[in-house]
């Protein structure tokens, strides 16, 4: 079955870090725009970052603290987590559209949604 699936959630305390990996099934996951996504408590879903085959991109929230890479071989797009804070927690999901860019990511038709894990900051 295509798809993909998301792993490494958990409860961290703030200053903690995490990586989470979306791992895809029976299609290259390296052709695909990958976009991480958070939904929080009461809040709108928001976009978190992006690595596409040419760019790659965070939301302001969280530039220089996490960092979004790809490891072809393994099929999977990583997000290491670093220096979390209590407004981070949510569930997050990732998503793939066959698509050559991160540019206007969180508008993009997507292919494939992983069902999310939770992400808990708190002490």
């Amino acid at each position: 079955q295509f798809k993909i699936a998301e792993s490494g959630g958990g409860l961290v305390e703030p200053g903690g870090s995490l990586r989470l990996s979306c791992a895809a099934s029976l299609f290259a996951l390296e052709d695909y725009a990958v976009g991480w996504f958070r939904l929080a408590p009461g809040k709108e879903p928001e976009g978190v970052s992006c690595i596409s085959s040419s760019d790659d991109t965070y939301a302001d929230s969280v530039k220089g603290r996490f960092t979004i890479s790809r490891d072809n071989a393994r099929n999977t797009v990583y997000l290491q987590m670093n220096s979390l804070k209590p407004e981070d927690t949510g569930v997050y999901s990732c998503a793939a559209s066959h698509w050559p860019t991160c540019t206007n990511y969180e508008q993009l038709k997507f292919d494939y949604r992983g069902q999310g894990t939770q992400v808990t900051v708190s002490s």
